[in-house]
């Protein structure tokens, strides 16, 4: 494989140079005096801020766009083998690098490569971590799969050796890196157009702990079903947190105020701290104590990475409150998994309110058609269930599934539950119905968000 050494700048070609963490890449090469140069089919704000950086932004992708100094070529997964760049430089034997690959290359420039991986809680694990390196003034690189609003975005450049990104383990992309220190926060089913079941999940995530050096650090949740399964073979040293206190990390007294926001007793052997969280939920407990946990790893001071825990207040699209309609709570969250959706109607009820109505937008055909059952049961947590189309995402529909299966299980329950097949009918629907004091939660992965902004004007 190509390696990527940041002591020997080259030439680097981008196949689709305007994606938010394809861009991210870009950047971190042309801070460390990279020639960089990418395509993609359209003008964007990502393509004009890498324009004004140095890098060469060609709109299109045609043969021609692929010249004789390239070095190196990266790609996405969205690019196919007739591309014509990818066809050239294929032609040209051009070295090429998927954008997972990269990544993985990029890590090995620093001393100090973290991962944080699971089916759920990525992005805003990997915002608690990069706050409390920001609060100890350690200056990381920072990858992150929203927008943290500490930097303003999804990545930061920093000039020490700390290096934090996430790892998805959708088609195995984080077998690619080289972690020093990585994160394992749940391990279930999900992804199931790629993975063949749980077994097939688990696999995977042993082949990620494994990639661990002797003198790394693998911090893992240890409440996950058949843990030994993805322990087996791992050479670097375990930590664990859970909800236990045979548990390296584990917390106690866990009490919520009245925004659903957790305070808890963290437990450990270096010693106990009283943690107060700015973030809804009882899984963003266990998210805290693994981020607490690196601190300790990295030998920074305890009360200062509590602090910094504490002060951070979420990334975009996780319960997120995007405003007041009237007297109704507009809050937007990500949540496409009926684990993330259960956590999430859970925090909820924490949350002052009279109502609580939830517009969910179901992501891909095979997840919904995977989890249709427990889609349904998560739900119900909600007093009112809104469906909107499925939103396809990369796949199409060849599987004969549809929200009005979902409506049904909803249905049999005996859950007020409605579907509606457009935007507007919702948002008008809405209008109708909530009233003073109610809670609206737009929930999935795709577009639903714009739901909520749109009754708010924004």
């Amino acid at each position: 494989m190509y390696q990527v050494n940041f002591n020997n700048p080259v030439h680097v070609h981008f196949m689709g140079i305007g994606g938010i963490s394809m861009s991210g890449l870009a950047e971190i090469l042309l801070s460390r005096g990279f020639t960089v140069s990418g395509s993609d089919m359209k003008e964007s704000p990502l393509t004009l801020h890498l324009g004004n950086l140095g890098a060469k932004i060609n709109h299109g992708q045609v043969a021609s766009n692929i010249t004789d100094d390239i070095d190196l070529m990266v790609y996405t997964a969205a690019i196919s083998p007739d591309n014509p760049e990818f066809m050239e430089c294929k032609n040209r034997n051009i070295p090429m690098l998927s954008r997972a690959e990269l990544l993985g290359q990029l890590m090995k420039n620093y001393a100090t490569p973290i991962a944080i991986s699971g089916t759920h809680g990525k992005t805003t694990t990997t915002s608690m971590v990069s706050e409390i390196l920001l609060g100890a003034d350690k200056d990381p690189t920072l990858s992150i799969g929203g927008i943290l609003k500490t930097i303003d975005g999804n990545l930061r450049i920093g000039k020490s050796d700390y290096f934090v990104t996430e790892a998805c383990e959708y088609t195995n992309s984080y077998l690619s890196f080289f972690p020093k220190i990585s994160i394992i926060l749940n391990v279930e089913e999900d992804h199931l157009d790629f993975f063949k079941d749980i077994n097939d999940i688990r696999d995977s995530f042993n082949r990620f702990a494994k990639l661990l050096p002797e003198d790394g650090y693998l911090i893992i949740n240890g409440d996950i079903p058949e843990l030994q399964t993805i322990l087996d073979g791992v050479k670097a040293k375990v930590i664990t947190f859970g909800n236990s206190s045979s548990y390296d990390y584990y917390p106690e007294e866990v009490s919520f105020n009245d925004k659903g926001s957790a305070s808890y007793t963290l437990k450990s052997a270096l010693g106990d701290s009283k943690v107060q969280l700015s973030v809804v939920g009882e899984h963003n407990v266990y998210n805290s104590l693994s981020a607490i946990a690196l601190s300790d790893i990295l030998g920074l001071e305890r009360e200062k990475s509590v602090a910094s825990v504490g002060s951070f207040t979420g990334t975009d699209r996780r319960f997120e409150l995007k405003g007041k309609l009237g007297g109704i709570n507009i809050i937007d969250d990500y949540a496409h998994h009926p684990t993330e959706i259960k956590a999430t109607l859970t925090a909820a009820k924490n949350y002052p309110h009279d109502k609580l109505w939830v517009v969910f937008q179901p992501h891909t055909y095979t997840r919904t058609k995977a989890f249709l059952q427990e889609f349904a049961d998560a739900l119900t947590i909600a007093d009112a269930v809104i469906l909107t189309d499925i939103y396809a995402a990369r796949e199409k529909n060849t599987i004969g599934i549809s929200s009005k299966d979902l409506l049904a299980k909803l249905v049999e329950k005996g859950k007020e539950s409605y579907y509606f097949s457009s935007f507007d009918e919702i948002e008008n629907f809405i209008l109708e119905k909530c009233s003073n004091n109610d809670m609206l939660i737009t929930m999935g992965a795709g577009d639903v968000v714009k739901i909520g902004e749109h009754l708010l004007g924004q």
